[in-house]
């Protein structure tokens, strides 16, 4: 099985974002080889899982319970973006992430439990050291997108409290337009932060 474990922006921060992007999007020409996500499918990776035998998925669950709960709530907001590779040749354009002063330490922490859980069930983490990043879209062959990462740049969405994390199933292919659909299959509950007044 195909997995991922995220940060589930809310619907506020989501629509936000989407009436933000909204003009890039329909600006985009026909035929340019751009293919944008769907927000209801926006999400920052901690851990991505691209093979989870089914007999490991109840640990899973259980070292993902584990990893939230030693770990305590924080506040985090959509903020700037960037390209991968690179903006002079990009082939995912994404908008980026700020976190509260506590988020900063947090959210490392959180991925890195999150992705040592998976190892030792079974579900062998994919990728490198976190880079907080949503995708916006990808392209089909590299471009220069200087100016859509200037615009991202600019924006800065509210704030919400990051009290969970999702587990997703992705099954490629079963979506509207071929596209993956994604099934939470758990969510875990960070410990709870300080109380705080700037809340």
């Amino acid at each position: 099985m195909r997995m991922f474990v995220a940060v589930q922006p809310p619907l506020a921060a989501v629509e936000d974002l989407a009436e933000f992007w909204e003009p890039r999007r329909t600006a985009t020409r026909a035929g340019s080889g751009l293919r944008w996500s769907d927000p209801e499918q926006w999400h920052y990776t901690l851990a991505f899982l691209p093979a989870v035998p089914d007999r490991v998925v109840d640990d899973l669950v259980e070292a993902l319970d584990a990893a939230a709960a030693r770990r305590t709530s924080f506040r985090m907001r959509v903020a700037g973006g960037g390209a991968f590779p690179g903006v002079a040749d990009a082939k995912v354009v994404w908008a980026g992430a700020e976190t509260d002063e506590r988020g900063v330490t947090e959210l490392d922490r959180l991925a890195a439990g999150v992705r040592a859980g998976a190892a030792h069930v079974g579900a062998a983490p994919d990728g490198g050291r976190l880079r907080p990043h949503l995708t916006l879209g990808r392209l089909a062959r590299a471009r220069d997108v200087v100016a859509w990462v200037r615009v991202l740049d600019t924006y800065r969405g509210p704030w919400w409290d990051v009290d969970e994390v999702a587990l997703v199933a992705s099954h490629l292919g079963e979506g509207p337009r071929r596209r993956p659909r994604y099934e939470v299959v758990r969510r875990a509950v960070l410990a709870a932060g300080p109380e705080r007044g700037d809340r």
